[in-house]
């Protein structure tokens, strides 16, 4: 897809990933709605508005409009798509790249499980169901779902995350399959090797970064995708491996990640291990 003119929606889009991706974007030539909680007005714990987001889209010469949504309410994430689509005239491209996570496997209270899923699951399905009528009109368009290598082996603390996200990879599936002859492609960016959003960041500041990635190189990877022609779909591609085989996302790094991350979801018992991960806030 020639992004030039296209109207894109990018959730959390107010740190991270989905920042650098909605300011890569801008800078492609399309129109970016950036969706988050988090506003100058009202601001979250962890650093990062959509406001600020919008500054460097403008900053590019790009064009936008912040969008604050809940994505745990429902109607929210429907109004989400329909303030952008109204706004601009026309919805082409789709990012579901937000998530939230708790620390906790099978002792999490069940409140924060729920939320984990509302968000990290549910609100990417209720998202592409309202995009796809849009995209419809237009003759085609694109989807990216954001996952994580937690989404095939059980790190401990993230059971609840890794669940929300291996979900999102079949679901990214079974929609490629319904939406084929639409020519709308639906593919999955798996971020299966360190990559320094403020939210990692946050969640794990004990482990040495001197190998995490800054957001910009992951935001390369989810361009290379929306740029696919509509047949390019039913992805579930691999950050780490798309490096290797399109010879794109060079290292920005300190020094050079050597892991090797999973390929399949992982059968048998794990190793034990510590949980690095923490709740900052």
């Amino acid at each position: 897809m020639d992004l030039q003119g296209k109207v894109a929606i990018v959730t959390g889009a107010s740190r991270g990933v989905g920042a650098a991706t909605a300011v890569a974007l801008a800078e492609a030539g399309a129109k970016v709605a950036c969706a988050a909680r988090s506003t100058d007005a009202a601001p979250q714990k962890t650093p990062g508005t959509i406001d600020r987001t919008l500054e460097r889209i403008r900053a590019v010469g790009g064009e936008g409009i912040a969008v604050p949504t809940n994505l745990a309410d429902e109607a929210e994430v429907v109004d989400m798509v329909r303030r952008t689509a109204e706004h601009f005239g026309r919805l082409d491209v789709l990012v579901n790249n937000a998530a939230i996570t708790f620390v906790g496997d099978l002792d999490i209270p069940l409140k924060r499980y729920d939320l984990i899923m509302n968000v990290d699951l549910r609100a990417p399905l209720i998202a592409m169901r309202e995009a796809v009528p849009h995209m419809k009109r237009t003759g085609g368009g694109a989807i990216v779902n954001v996952s994580s290598a937690a989404a095939l082996y059980p790190h401990a603390g993230l059971m609840a995350y890794g669940i929300a996200k291996v979900g999102l990879e079949r679901l990214t599936v079974d929609a490629a399959k319904q939406l084929q002859r639409d020519r709308i492609a639906v593919n999955c960016f798996r971020i299966d090797m360190p990559v320094a959003s403020e939210g990692f960041v946050a969640n794990a500041p004990g482990l040495d970064r001197s190998d995490w990635e800054p957001s910009e190189v992951a935001a390369e990877g989810i361009l290379w995708v929306l740029r696919q022609p509509p047949a390019f779909s039913g992805r579930r591609l691999s950050m780490y491996r798309l490096r290797e085989s399109a010879g794109i996302m060079k290292s920005r790094a300190a020094r050079p990640y050597v892991g090797r991350p999973p390929e399949n979801l992982h059968d048998g018992l794990a190793d034990e291990s510590e949980n690095p991960f923490t709740e900052p806030y």
